[in-house]
Parts: C-alpha cells; structure tokens; sequence
C-alpha cells in the first residue's frame, strides 16, 4: 500500500457536518465482533510476551556485566530502550483491561510494568488516556492535542507573538522527530510530578505512595548499577542512549495514530462510532509494524474497542472495514513512512497557521494525501 486511503467518502447533511451512523452502527459492529470471540481474553499470548520481554531484558544486563568499561554498552542501552517500550505497550493494554478479566489485576500488572520496570506515572497515564479515548482529536477535550512543546492546532499558534517561537513552529513537523529523543526524560519528570505534587492525575493518596516507592526503588536500581560499573560519562551516554531509544520509540508509535487527521469541535454532536473512526489512522506492514507499535498500528479498532487484546485486533480489523465501507464511512490506512510524512506535513501547516478544511472541524470529506 503507497497511499492513505479511505473506504469512501463521507457525506454532509443539511448542517455541513458528517451524517453518523448513530448508535445503531456501532452496536451491529459489536455484536459481530462479540460473535467471532474477539473479545476474549488470550492469556498465552501475554504470558509469552512477557515471559520473552523479561528474558530479553535479563540477557541485556548480562551482556552489561560482560562487557564493562566498553564503549559497546551503548548497543545495551539501546536495547533495554527497546524493550522498556515494550513493557510500556503492555502497561497501555493493561490499562484498557486487555490483559485480564479482573480490573484489580489489569491494575496491579499495569502498575508494576509501568511504574515500576518503565519509570511512568500509570495513574497519571490512566487519567490522560482514558480522557483521549472518550474524546479523540476533540478540540478542549482531548489532551494530546492540547497546547504544548508542540502545537497541534492552527488557533494554538495565533496566539504566540514570541517571533522566534513564531518560526519554531513554522519548522515544528521538522523537528517533531528530533525532539522524541527527550519525551523518554520528560515522561520520567511527568511521572515524579504526578506523584509528589498530584499534577495530572486523580489517584488517591495510597496509589501515589504505591507509585513513588515503586520509582525511587526503579531509579534508584538503574543508577546505581549504571554509575557504580561504569566511567561517569560512560554512565551519563548509557542513560542518554537509552532515553532517546525509549522516547523516539514511544512517540513515533502514538503521533501517526491521530496526528493530521480531523478535528472535532469541542460543541459537536457526533456518535461513538464516527468519532473514532474518522479520528483514527491504521498503519499498514504486517507483524513487524505490529510488534514495533505494540498493536497500536490497528488504531481504529483499538479506539472501537480498547479492551480487545492485541491478537484479535488484525481480525477485527476486516469487520471494521466491511462495515465502514457498507456505512461510507471512510477508513484511513497507509504505511508507517507515509504516516511519518503526513505527521511532518500537517504540523508544518499548523505552524504556518494555515486554516485548509483538512485542519477545520470535522471535515466534510477526508482528504486523500
């Protein structure tokens, strides 16, 4: 597949906004997907994944005691920023309750894989997630697209006078990608500030003490085994490698999911099933594509249905797209470097403060790229 493409065209009615499906669409596409068993819990698949993970995780720090004071440990440190964004897609699939049927342990293994093995807030993640999925690419609602680093929205960026900012955001798609190599520290710094100070997050007082000692104990580990084997600048590259591994990992596997696809205004009436379908973007490329991005590469089913495990989501992904094309609802796919492309292209534009119906409201229609 060379292009993004759609299963149709969607069609306005008298308002200019996209005629839904309404309730009823998204019921029958449950109701299919209830009947071939996606749903169902795939405990093998999990326990494997995480039982490989742990493994890959113990050969690396075996491989860090062989080698010592060899500059060869930055391949180590790549590697354990591989697999720490692994251990985060399953903190994320437990979060959505895909690992167990009971909650308290979808909660105990999320926090544990989060928190404890990756260094993340998982309440502070469960807040921010649970308010994208309610409300994907809603202007006011959804926080992954509010003001940031980056601005993703044309009206976030009339507001800044600051010229040299100006032109940083007139070059922001360029240099979104350079700047994943800081997200890794800088999810480590949002989680330190859920849990002292509560920013972010909603979590009781038990659960922030939970996460705190689970993090003083996960940085107090790492850095005492890096900077007690190794040369201090040796240390200071190992941790450096491994955090920009974490963070470009971690952001290039969210930003093509939503990033250049249409906006909902914060007042728009729109049911649950065109919301996150027209929100969302699949990426093409097979098991390899599936197991870089942690399944988030099959984003339209995953937004229809968050608890579903992560095997199920290829074959939900042909109900989907037979119902959307019955329905003319458009189903955007395309591969990963397109995605790249288009994430580039759409935040340069926002930088221009260009104001096209690709970045308007709820488009009419889905702009093929």
């Amino acid at each position: 597949m060379t292009v993004e493409r759609s299963s149709g065209f969607r069609r306005t009615g008298p308002s200019g906004r996209p005629r839904t499906g309404g309730t009823s669409s998204y019921s029958a596409i449950l109701a299919e997907v209830k009947s071939a068993g996606l749903l169902r819990r795939r405990y093998g698949f999990y326990w494997t994944l995480f039982a490989v993970l742990v493994l890959a995780t113990a050969g690396c720090w075996v491989a860090f005691a062989f080698l010592g004071d060899s500059w060869l440990q930055l391949l180590v440190a790549a590697a354990l920023g591989v697999l720490f964004t692994q251990f985060a897609f399953l903190s994320h699939e437990a979060a959505h309750r895909q690992v167990f049927d009971s909650r308290a342990w979808n909660d105990r293994a999320g926090r544990f894989l989060g928190t404890f093995l990756v260094g993340l807030s998982y309440s502070w993640w469960m807040n921010k997630h649970t308010r994208h999925h309610g409300n994907p690419n809603t202007v006011g609602k959804d926080p992954d697209i509010e003001p940031d680093t980056i601005r993703f929205l044309p009206e976030d960026v009339d507001t800044v006078r600051n010229r040299a900012a100006r032109i940083f955001y007139r070059h922001q798609g360029w240099l979104f990608f350079p700047l994943l190599t800081l997200e890794g520290l800088n999810l480590h710094w949002l989680a330190i500030r859920s849990v002292v100070g509560g920013v972010g997050t909603r979590a009781g007082v038990r659960d922030r003490v939970i996460e705190g000692v689970m993090l003083v104990a996960r940085f107090g580990i790492i850095l005492t085994v890096v900077f007690w084997f190794l040369p201090f600048g040796m240390a200071c590259a190992f941790l450096g490698v491994q955090l920009a591994v974490f963070g470009v990992m971690m952001g290039a596997s969210f930003a093509p999911n939503h990033k250049g696809m249409p906006t909902i205004a914060n007042d728009a009436n729109v049911d649950f099933f065109s919301r996150q379908v027209l929100t969302s973007r699949n990426v093409a490329g097979g098991w390899w594509v599936s197991f870089l991005m942690g399944g988030l590469n099959y984003q339209v089913e995953h937004h229809l249905f968050p608890s579903m495990p992560r095997p199920a989501l290829k074959e939900a992904r042909r109900l989907v797209r037979d119902h959307c094309a019955a329905l003319d609802v458009p189903y955007t796919e395309t591969t990963l470097l397109r995605s790249y492309g288009i994430v580039i292209r759409y935040l340069n534009r926002v930088g221009l403060g260009a104001r096209d119906p690709f970045a308007c409201p709820l488009v009419a229609e889905l702009r093929i790229h």
